[in-house]
């Protein structure tokens, strides 16, 4: 039994885990991840207006769709989903009235400056599990092993709960600079092992079905992030076009690209330097790369705006964020269905059921 299983003791493992997307990412999705035996997460990113109602929702779909589905948790206070900040714009005081009031079981942080990570992830972590007496676990996000070991090199009051390892091929926002978590997890799982440090390690970033998720675990995960795979899903809020261009693209490695013109197009330049974002290419990116300049490219793009579902595309201006491993999410199926098969696929690759 892995320690995460003693936390969540709802989970079914191998762990799968729908990880905080903004803005697709809902309450109702989250709540049916976890009540397939998984970990369901809230994306919020750097606005937390609906913070209140997003939890309250999760609670509502927990209560009444899920009903049949008890889950376990280590307390009754807990409720069994995760929320998602981009810590770059969302301010601790702003955010803890809510967790404190709905004790989400896991909060997933992300997106802080390197300069900064260290102690800004440190207050987050020490005021979350003083407001609520250490039940809501602190996940932190990180896509090199250097920032990976600042984060447990400081007291056990300020250290992650779980560390979140994402690699080069994800989708949406990371490091601009890093290695796949064909790397990445394996050399993280080694360093903190030699330093006889014991934190759980969530592998993300190209994995969209059973044989990633077992790869995974061989090097090292104790549970497995999929956004990718879940914005294919009918539980998540996202626009058709998008949805549709993720199951027609096929050989991400090259249909797929990190930039920051996707950014500087919607408005969002509170990024720190040091990261980019990986999404499908479009006319967009196509332009910015023959010298079209940022003034010309967002007209365009707000005229596409007004396009509905035939904005997105090769040929089309919408934003579609995507990992490489696009090319294997090929049907729109249900939060229970994805669990539920990739779990299954994972149980068969590594035997566990033998």
């Amino acid at each position: 039994m892995s320690s995460l299983k003693k936390v969540y003791p709802w989970i079914q493992e191998p762990l799968i885990i729908c990880p905080p997307m903004l803005p697709v990412a809902t309450g109702e999705l989250a709540a049916a991840v976890s009540a397939a035996g998984g970990i369901g997460f809230i994306g919020l990113g750097n606005n937390i207006d609906k913070l209140d109602a997003q939890l309250s929702l999760a609670a509502h779909h927990l209560q009444t769709t899920h009903s049949q589905t008890s889950l376990q948790t280590t307390n009754a206070a807990i409720l069994p989903v995760g929320v998602g900040f981009l810590n770059w714009g969302v301010k601790l005081d702003d955010a803890l009235p809510s967790i404190k009031k709905h004790v989400p079981a896991a909060i997933w942080l992300f997106g802080a400056a390197r300069e900064t990570m260290i102690s800004l992830y440190g207050e987050w972590i020490a005021r979350v599990h003083a407001e609520t007496n250490g039940l809501s676990k602190v996940w932190v996000q990180v896509g090199s092993v250097a920032d990976a070991l600042s984060l447990v090199d400081v007291p056990t009051s300020h250290r992650p709960d779980v560390l979140v390892l994402q690699g080069s091929d994800a989708g949406g926002h990371g490091l601009k600079k890093g290695a796949g978590i064909i790397t990445l997890l394996p050399e993280v799982h080694d360093t903190l092992a030699e330093k006889n440090i014991a934190i759980p390690l969530v592998g993300a970033g190209g994995i969209a079905d059973g044989r990633g998720v077992a790869a995974a675990l061989c090097l090292g995960a104790d549970g497995v992030a999929m956004g990718t795979r879940f914005l294919a899903c009918k539980q998540t809020d996202i626009m058709k076009g998008y949805q549709d261009e993720l199951i027609r693209a096929r050989d991400g490695g090259q249909t797929t690209v990190r930039t920051t013109i996707y950014d500087r197009l919607r408005g969002y330049v509170e990024w720190p330097e040091e990261y980019d974002g990986r999404g499908m290419v479009n006319q967009s990116y196509v332009d910015e790369q023959a010298g079209m300049s940022d003034e010309e490219n967002r007209r365009l793009y707000e005229v596409e705006k007004t396009k509905g579902d035939a904005g997105w595309g090769v040929k089309g201006r919408m934003t579609s964020y995507a990992g490489t491993v696009v090319g294997l999410v090929k049907a729109v199926m249900t939060a229970e269905e994805i669990v539920r098969q990739t779990r299954d696929e994972a149980r068969k690759v590594l035997k566990l059921d033998v």
